[in-house]
């Protein structure tokens, strides 16, 4: 099933998630060393990650909904899709209270804020699972027809079906 949303021919939704998970991520490493080493400095610059995280979240959200509505109904894919929104919303959501309850005191964190990060995280690990499982699995976002030798999406030609001297065999 081909993306509904992209930009020079490619899915957008996936090019936009690297930037929250990576962000997301890194702010917790930071907050991990932050607090082992006593260094406020780390905590501040874990702080406006999650505040940008959140923001490219939310940002990604919307072209991964998306392509979602356009999933047909009653299938595998349409259940795990919702699952993986309905749970990177979750992981949105802690990471946004999180940084609330950062902003008195940046570099100085609370335990609650640290710990909503830390779920979030958990959360997204297993939401980051059902993404792939969406693209790699059920194909959802990959163009049809496409193969090893598809054309360049720049080229403006529908990738086809592999030819004979393209395809791979399967080995069971």
């Amino acid at each position: 099933m081909e993306s509904k949303a992209k930009l020079l021919g490619h899915p957008v939704h996936p090019m936009l998630i690297v930037f929250p998970l990576g962000l997301l991520a890194t702010a917790v490493l930071f907050d991990i060393i932050a607090w082992i080493r006593h260094l406020g400095t780390m905590f501040l610059a874990s702080y406006w990650m999650v505040g940008v995280g959140v923001v490219m979240g939310l940002l990604a959200s919307v072209f991964g909904l998306i392509d979602w509505l356009a999933i047909p109904a009653n299938t595998r894919a349409k259940s795990v899709g919702l699952w993986h929104g309905l749970g990177n919303g979750l992981v949105t959501a802690l990471f946004a209270i999180s940084w609330i309850l950062r902003r008195p005191m940046p570099d100085q964190p609370s335990a609650p804020a640290l710990i909503l990060s830390f779920l979030a995280l958990l959360v997204a690990l297993i939401t980051a699972w059902l993404g792939g499982e969406l693209v790699d699995r059920l194909g959802v976002g990959v163009d049809d027809g496409a193969n090893l030798n598809s054309p360049s999406a720049l080229s403006g030609q529908p990738a086809a079906p592999p030819s004979k001297e393209g395809s791979i065999r399967r080995v069971a």
